[in-house]
Order: structure tokens, then C-alpha cells, then sequence
């Protein structure tokens, strides 16, 4: 796990260390130095902590004039033994969500289970973004089967092309469009 780093293509147009509205604003990082851990597997040092022993992420981008931003994650998002879903809502999603952030694009292809407890968090989540929306792009299958058996599916949008998206070529707001252009087919006019 330690070789797999954060999509790193779009560091020339956005650093969350570097953003002052950033939930990771002044961080600072190491290349060499491998201090986290998911289990006994240490990861690449450019994710970052948010509280969790088993989830770590990486904010990718952030639009604050169209109110979106893409989230990558790497672990395990265990919210039954570790409450997951708290340390995201908490340490990120909500001083996003206080900085106009209400689109959420939440990538992952490095998601390796997924252990559901209650909804509240993801309630509270949606209830918190009004008009926005909440994605999960390229899950793993039975990561989906699980979101879809806890009833998470109701707070946010999965699956479709979101589950086999080709992004990593794609600009932020290539993405950001392509997924907005997708849950808007998706919502009942």
C-alpha cells in the first residue's frame, strides 16, 4: 500500500496545504518518511489523516465559485468499529460545507471494504448541503453492495457510470461536469 500515492496531476492548479479555507491548510509532508499506517500497511505519506485509524484521504480540488470539490480515499472506511463516517464529517466535510462547498465527488478505486453502523452522519451530511449533492465514483462492487444494504444509497449517488469512470485524464472541471451532467439526468425534474 505504501506505493500507492494520491492522484497528483492536478498539484499545478489546486494544493489543499496551501488553501487557507483548507481543512489541511499549512501541512506539511514528507516524501520519505512513512508514519501511517492502515493495519500493519504503511501508506505513502502525501495522504492525510483525519482522524481515523483506517481511512485516510486526500482533498484533490476544490472550485469554492462552483461549490464542489473531489475527495480521494485510501483504506478501509469502517464506521461501525472506528466511526468513519464522524472523523470525515467532522474534520472535512463540515468546514468545507461552512465555505460554500455543497457537490461532493468522493473517488474510491482504493476503498477495500466498507462496514456500515447508522445513517445519522450521512443524514446530516445531506440534510447540510441543501441543493448539492454527494457522489462515490468507482467504488468496488461489494463496497456498494454494502452502502446499498446500510440504506447510505438514499443520502448520496452510486453507482452507474460513476462506478467505471475513466477521470484521472480528465481536468477537475471535466470531471466535476461529467458528474454533474449525470446526476442532474438522474434527478426528477
Amino acid at each position: 500500500m505504501h506505493t500507492i500515492e494520491p492522484h497528483y496531476n492536478w498539484r499545478h492548479l489546486y494544493i489543499a496545504s496551501e488553501d487557507r479555507l483548507s481543512p489541511f491548510y499549512g501541512r506539511e509532508y514528507s516524501e520519505f518518511e512513512f508514519s501511517n499506517a492502515i493495519y500493519n500497511h504503511f501508506i505513502h505519506p502525501q495522504w492525510d489523516e483525519i482522524g481515523s485509524a483506517t481511512l485516510y484521504i486526500k482533498l484533490l480540488y476544490v472550485n469554492y465559485d462552483l461549490g464542489y470539490c473531489i475527495i480521494e480515499l485510501i483504506g478501509e472506511w469502517n464506521d461501525c468499529l472506528y466511526n468513519d463516517i464522524m472523523y470525515l464529517k467532522r474534520n472535512v466535510v463540515d468546514i468545507l460545507v461552512g465555505n460554500g462547498i455543497n457537490k461532493f465527488i468522493l473517488i474510491g478505486e482504493n476503498i477495500l471494504n466498507f462496514h456500515a453502523s447508522d445513517n445519522d452522519y450521512y443524514q446530516e451530511w445531506f440534510e447540510d448541503i441543501e441543493d448539492g449533492w454527494i457522489t462515490f465514483v468507482n467504488f468496488r462492487e461489494h463496497v456498494l453492495t454494502e452502502i446499498e444494504c446500510a440504506g447510505i444509497d438514499y443520502y448520496l449517488a452510486i453507482g452507474g457510470s460513476l462506478n467505471n469512470m475513466i477521470w484521472h485524464n480528465l481536468t477537475p472541471k471535466q470531471m466535476f461536469e461529467k458528474v454533474n451532467t449525470y446526476i442532474k439526468k438522474r434527478l426528477p425534474v
